[in-house]
């Protein structure tokens, strides 16, 4: 396949799709019930913002958090102030829409209330604000007692200015930015890519009017730049200027995807090419139709197409190798020194870090690669559950490059994910 090809199908694929009619409705009918409320007018959708990455217009297919600021009534900002104004404020606002939805899970949660609907795999984070003359809001904080300052409305026109002047390319490097931190576990909020990806395009002229034809060398160059941003606890957000923190870091990874970046562009139009670009990307990426013919059963089963992929919290698996007569080692030291296992190995997979909170599934995915897999027929591939209380126990039996994929599950969403590469060497 032609480059502009791929990225013309890995945009496409990325596109929020019809999910955007339901997320649509769900916004006005939110709207209705607490314009009821706060201004006795039934029917009324005005008074709303859709902010963070949907607002932006950055978001992709499987997004779960949306983003909504209620604007308030200026009137009654006084009956709102002081130490209790602020939980009285989201108080009133979930009384309300528990009202509206009285099946639903609807709670207040520091500075929004968060309303996870049963029937779609999105919740809506409703923030009540005060709107300021200078197009700022005040928003209520549980944690601090105090009305606090957002910018939404300034990030929103920055990122459409750096959109309008580099031939919409903002947006389609935010979007991939995302793809890639679905695929591969990068614990990043939405803001902050946006940030990142506004940086890059600040310090290069390169790509201001590219096609997709470019592509490959854009998002090379983009990794390229992540991979060698000094280490911070913060960004300060496009547009507004405000803090933007970050979760954990993003180098290792985005070196990874820089290498992988490199590798499928020297096998440009080679099925290689197509699976590296998988590698960085995910499913959205497409197979050439060659790759569809196959002598073995296609048992790989993807995540994505279970379950919507929105990463909004860090994982770590790793692996104890042992065999009779050997120490116990980790696997991933095993691969730092850059040594290859050998067949008839015990293998021990446990999460050696999950940041997200309970309640939630674990789910893994093994999946064999290579001509002897392939010959055997047992690529497997299959998401599987836990086999044992501590994780996934396997064993090695050919050689081949093989993966280990763990997946946490909440809400009907992959929130975290994580792999480890198995190299199997021919030698026993």
């Amino acid at each position: 396949m032609k480059t502009s090809e791929i990225f013309d199908a890995l945009l496409t694929n990325l596109k929020v799709g019809d999910t955007a009619a339901t997320i649509a409705s769900r916004r006005n009918e939110i709207t209705k019930a607490l314009n009821k409320d706060f201004r006795s007018k039934d029917g009324c959708t005005d008074y709303k913002l859709m902010v963070g990455s949907y607002g932006r217009h950055t978001a992709i297919k499987g997004v779960s958090d949306l983003d909504l600021i209620f604007i308030l009534p200026p009137g009654l900002r006084a009956s709102y102030d002081g130490d209790s104004g602020p939980r009285r404020m989201l108080e009133r606002v979930r009384d309300d829409l528990k009202g509206r939805y009285s099946n639903t899970d609807i709670r207040v949660d520091q500075c929004v209330v968060r309303v996870q609907f049963k029937s779609n795999t999105f919740k809506f984070e409703v923030q009540p604000a005060f709107e300021n003359a200078d197009g700022s809001f005040d928003y209520p904080d549980t944690a601090s007692e105090t009305w606090r300052v957002t910018k939404p409305r300034a990030e929103i026109e920055a990122t459409k200015e750096c959109n309008d002047r580099i031939s919409k390319n903002m947006r389609h490097l935010a979007r991939m930015a995302r793809a890639w931190k679905n695929a591969n576990g990068v614990n990043m909020g939405g803001l902050l890519i946006d940030t990142l990806v506004y940086r890059f395009f600040a310090q290069t002229t390169d790509y201001d009017s590219s096609g997709t034809g470019s592509f490959d060398l854009m998002v090379r160059d983009f990794f390229e730049f992540l991979k060698d941003e000094p280490d911070k606890d913060y960004y300060w957000a496009l547009g507004s200027s405000q803090r933007v923190k970050v979760k954990t870091r993003f180098q290792p990874k985005a070196k990874k995807a820089y290498n992988r970046c490199l590798e499928a562009i020297a096998n440009e139009g080679k099925t290689s090419a197509n699976k590296k670009w998988r590698e960085v990307f995910g499913t959205a990426v497409p197979l050439m139709a060659s790759e569809s013919a196959r002598s073995f059963d296609d048992t790989e089963e993807f995540i994505e197409q279970k379950y919507p992929v929105d990463i909004q919290y860090t994982l770590a698996i790793d692996c104890t190798v042992t065999q009779d007569g050997w120490r116990p080692a980790s696997l991933r030291e095993i691969l730092q020194v850059r040594s290859l296992l050998l067949p008839n190995k015990e293998l021990d997979f446990a999460v050696t870090e999950n940041t997200v909170p309970g309640p939630y599934d674990v789910r893994w995915k093994v999946l064999n690669q290579g001509d002897e897999a392939e010959r055997r027929n047992k690529i497997r591939g299959q998401i599987v559950s836990s086999n044992r209380s501590t994780g996934r126990h396997e064993s090695t039996e050919f050689r081949g490059d093989h993966i280990v994929e763990c997946y946490v599950v909440k809400d009907g969403i992959v929130v975290a994910r994580d792999r480890i590469d198995v190299p199997i060497s021919a030698k026993s």
